[in-house]
């Protein structure tokens, strides 16, 4: 027996294809406000009904572009990590970090939405928490070595704690607030803060 996908699962997947880049074309161009059923339906041509058949709601269409997002950040999360030597854990930390900054200046929109969606049903699903959580595991090789004698939670903590501070150096950079650090100094900054704060970790 044939285990070919169904002309019925072929189109599926081609209009699922076509309203994920259509949506992120959208984003992309005015920001994740801009994300309309009726015109997105109109995008891919489907009417509104029919969009409803691809994804069960606006929801999980936001949730599946974060998840897209996602993957090709961890992926160059996964570069930056391979930019420095394993027994070189800061300097590992260090291409995380830039790697995360690097990404969200090149994908600004798509970046910015991962924090601006505001769902109707704040409860995410299982796939989309493994999702964020699996973005931290580049960083536990190099916080093992830092923190032998730490416990997996207090490693965890810590480099929860050091992406937030990277996160926040990136956001308030790109947002060009009035005490943002000037974006010709985010990098050389983003590798002091990662220096200070492993200089004590033990």
């Amino acid at each position: 027996m044939s285990n070919a996908p169904t002309a019925t699962t072929r189109r599926r997947e081609a209009q699922f294809e076509a309203l994920m880049q259509s949506a992120e074309k959208r984003i992309c161009e005015n920001g994740v406000g801009a994300l309309k059923a009726r015109e997105l339906a109109a995008d891919i041509g489907v009417a509104l009904g029919g969009l409803y058949n691809i994804v069960a709601d606006m929801d999980d269409l936001m949730l599946r572009l974060a998840q897209r997002t996602m993957v090709r950040l961890d992926a160059a999360l996964e570069a930056g990590a391979a930019s420095a030597a394993a027994e070189r854990p800061v300097e590992v930390l260090e291409g995380i970090a830039l790697a995360y900054y690097d990404f969200a200046r090149q994908n600004l929109q798509l970046w910015r939405a991962l924090f601006e969606m505001r769902l109707k049903n704040p409860a995410l699903p299982e796939w989309n928490i493994q999702a964020q959580l699996g973005l931290f595991r580049h960083m536990n090789a190099p916080m093992t070595a830092l923190m032998p004698a730490a416990s997996e939670a207090e490693r965890i903590l810590v480099a929860r704690t050091l992406f937030s501070a990277v996160h926040g150096i990136v956001f308030v950079g790109l947002e060009e607030r009035l005490i943002a650090v000037p974006q010709e100094a985010l990098a050389q900054q983003i590798r002091w803060l990662v220096r200070a704060a492993c200089k004590d970790l033990k």
